[in-house]
């Protein structure tokens, strides 16, 4: 007989009495022995920080994309169908989207029992039979993403809420900005001109300040009355906390899960880490930008104030997973020293050029 196998009850009169039937707990057992070993249970969307990221940020669908500009939707589905069982590569938010996991295996093995973790939900616009290829891509590279939203070519953006999400990534900026209005804290994702390595074990992430993390009141007014203005106007405030910005909430929600190593005595050994990289200067603006972050009850690792000079170069040593900045021509000195940057559409730093309407996107591009 093989190891676990139920043992057939002995006919009456041949020798032994009748087994007894086995009890619930361990045939129960016995089948769970059977199934193939499950991942683990996804969060409540309610007590989770949710990421929603669209296919197109988790992976890269150029040759979808084409096909689909030059030969239409039908197309475009038929050579997904063909290639379901190909995997796409990785996209610009693939090694973010890795590092978050790798906090939920810490978080996981000191709160067995917590949902407070990440939950990653791949939001599309696809149509549901390209869904297949998209499993087959999450599993090819062990990703544990267990919620979809596939929208059939409409906007996905009405069902952010109902996720709980509190950061949406996409490569469509239109979205991004519906995303915005909505009050959901969203960025348009950039792939990097080079590769660079990133942490395999620590979550890395920049922000910057003025309207990112804070509103864009500061940035108003360098835009109307000049630097000058902006330096008399910050050092009078100093004491007034900044307004939100878009990202004040994932800042906050990564300081939740900061909090609970913390008190397991590894802040030093903290899997997220997060930085401030501002154009401000210390002496003349970065107290306030400080206070505000205190008056909030949250904190950054580390705090960057580069007066002016160029973000790359500094990012380019931090390697972080992902930037956030509301300005193009900083998104770009990120990408060109090979950081995921991610641009925020919102305050008055952003021009008619940056806020036009794009070209539709394919189904899936998102």
């Amino acid at each position: 007989m093989e190891p676990g196998e139920l043992r057939e009850p002995r006919e009456p009169g041949r020798g032994a009495e009748p087994a007894a039937a086995p009890c619930w707990e361990e045939t129960k057992t016995f089948y769970e022995n059977l199934a193939p070993k499950k991942k683990p249970k996804s969060p409540k969307p309610q007590n989770a920080v949710t990421i929603a990221v669209s296919s197109r940020a988790l992976f890269r669908m150029d040759e979808e994309q084409r096909i689909y500009a030059e030969q239409g939707v039908e197309e475009y589905v038929r050579y997904q169908l063909e290639h379901e069982n190909e995997p796409f590569s990785p996209g610009p938010a693939f090694p973010f989207v890795k590092a978050l996991e790798a906090v939920n295996r810490r978080l996981r093995e000191l709160y067995p029992d917590s949902e407070d973790i990440f939950d990653i939900v791949l939001v599309t616009n696809n149509h549901a039979q390209v869904g297949v290829r998209l499993i087959n891509s999450i599993n090819h590279y062990d990703l544990f993403i267990e919620r979809f939203c596939m929208t059939g070519g409409n906007s996905p953006i009405c069902y952010l809420k109902a996720y709980h999400t509190n950061l949406y990534l996409s490569a469509d900026a239109e979205k991004v900005r519906e995303a915005i209005d909505e009050g959901i804290a969203a960025a348009t994702i950039f792939s990097p001109s080079r590769d660079v390595a990133v942490s395999q074990s620590q979550l890395r992430v920049a922000f910057d300040g003025d309207a990112v993390l804070f509103s864009d009141e500061s940035e108003r007014i360098v835009k109307a009355h000049g630097l000058d203005r902006f330096f008399e106007h910050e050092k009078a405030h100093e004491n007034k906390p900044l307004a939100q910005g878009p990202l004040k909430g994932f800042l906050e929600a990564l300081g939740r899960l900061q909090k609970k190593f913390y008190s397991k005595g590894l802040r030093l050994e903290c899997p997220i880490r997060t930085y401030l990289v501002t154009a401000r200067s210390a002496a003349s603006s970065g107290a306030r930008a400080l206070k505000t972050l205190r008056s909030w009850g949250l904190e950054t690792d580390e705090a960057l104030f580069l007066a002016g000079a160029p973000k790359g170069p500094l990012l380019e040593k931090i390697r972080p997973h992902i930037f956030f900045d509301d300005q193009m021509f900083h998104v770009a000195g990120a990408q060109e020293m090979g950081t995921v940057a991610a641009h925020v559409p919102y305050g008055v730093a952003q021009t008619p050029q940056q806020t036009a309407p794009m070209k539709q996107a394919p189904p899936g591009a998102q």
